[in-house]
């Protein structure tokens, strides 16, 4: 079996071979050191055989001094099948450069379609694809993937609340959904307000219902503010108490903040590397080398490559290298103190409603340790603290 495999690798051909004196023909070959096998008579004075190729080059030497014919019947062998390639390499080359493009033209982008905006904001959002290379006829692979045009977008374009990309072979499919979307009308049922904690009234907008405080009142938690009850008693009429109710409240806020404080940063410079991916194997295309600085941060981004509407086993892989810098930003007492105080507004206004006010702030105790400045500070906030507490029957009766 491995004699065969090893003549298949340097060829072997079939040889005919006529006339008288076919035995000694044969003998002499062997003599000589020329292989033969499959030996087969046809007839008195034909056979046929088989041998290498290498041989069969020097076989007529030996015919011209015999009174023997020889004619080759065939050929065969990885020779042989080298010579038929490059003999319709034409037709292989066109096949390779078929499938070439049939590939490119698998992961160009042929569509984009956007549900769910209104023309104004789809016109923003084709806008920004564009400026992010995102348009029909570029390769897949020299965009960013998914996950980044989905940040991009959310981040660039103010009327979204919410973008979802998805790559479907070769279109890009976005839902969006957009802010400031008109509220469903609010079917209230019987109810009254009541305060959710304490505070001193500054201000008072009622709608609807009776109110049953007054400016400069102080409240408590659960009091109640406006009744959703008309009336007499036996009888009252139930209505849904609606308004708002503003009062003064008041929070406390412990800050920390480092006097000295070590982040890192990117300067700008960078380095694209290039790879062709299989499974876990990373096979360089460009941007070979090490990058010139020592510090870096790396991103990658990944592309699926496709061939019609199969994905193939194999990606492009695109990873940037940003060298990052450490710089160290100190701060005095003074600025630590007030940049405390600013991280604090952040932090109560994290708490509040969007339309409350911080109307002052007091700080309580200031430390300085162990780097540190420590801060606890008193807010004095204007605030809606009405909040509706359904009415039930038995309640009323």
């Amino acid at each position: 079996m491995n004699n065969q495999w090893v003549e298949f690798l340097y060829g072997r051909v079939t040889v005919k071979v006529s006339g008288k004196g076919i035995e000694r023909f044969l003998n002499v070959l062997t003599r000589n050191g020329l292989h033969i096998w499959h030996v087969k008579r046809h007839g008195t004075e034909t056979i046929t055989f088989k041998m290498r190729l290498r041989d069969a080059k020097n076989i007529r030497h030996y015919a011209r001094k015999s009174e023997c014919s020889i004619s080759f019947l065939r050929r065969s062998g990885v020779p042989f099948l080298i010579k038929r390639v490059l003999k319709n390499s034409g037709f292989l080359v066109g096949a390779g450069i078929f499938l070439l493009i049939l590939m490119v033209l698998s992961n160009v982008i042929w569509g984009i379609e956007i549900k769910g905006a209104k023309p104004a904001t789809e016109y923003q959002i084709r806008k920004e694809l564009d400026k992010m290379g995102v348009k029909i006829g570029k390769l897949q692979l020299f965009v960013d993937n998914v996950e980044g045009i989905q940040r991009q977008l959310t981040n660039n374009v103010g009327d979204l609340t919410w973008v979802g990309v998805e790559l479907e072979g070769t279109t890009f499919h976005l839902q969006v959904v957009e802010k400031n979307e008109p509220k469903k009308p609010e079917h209230l049922s019987p109810r009254n307000l009541i305060a959710k904690k304490k505070a001193i009234i500054v201000n008072m907008y009622i709608e609807n219902g009776q109110k049953m405080v007054e400016i400069n009142d102080h409240v408590e938690p659960g009091q109640l503010l406006v009744s959703g009850e008309f009336g007499q008693e036996g009888t009252p009429e139930l209505v849904a108490a609606k308004g708002e109710v503003w009062g003064e409240t008041w929070y406390k806020s412990h800050v920390e903040l480092p006097l000295v404080t070590n982040f890192k940063v990117y300067n700008g410079k960078e380095k694209e590397k290039h790879f062709i991916l299989l499974g876990d194997f990373e096979l360089p295309v460009w941007g070979f080398g090490k990058p010139e600085f020592l510090k870096y941060e790396t991103e990658m981004n990944v592309h699926k490559i496709h061939f019609l509407k199969w994905e193939l086993p194999i990606s492009y892989l695109n990873k940037t290298l940003r060298e990052r810098e450490e710089i160290q930003r100190t701060y005095s007492n003074t600025e630590a103190q007030q940049i405390a105080i600013e991280l604090a507004k952040k932090q109560i206004k994290g708490r509040l409603d969007e339309d409350a006010m911080i109307k002052d702030e007091k700080i309580l105790h200031k430390a300085i340790k162990n780097g540190k400045v420590i801060l606890d500070i008193h807010f004095k906030v204007i605030e809606n603290i009405a909040v509706g507490q359904p009415i039930s029957k038995e309640t009323s009766e």
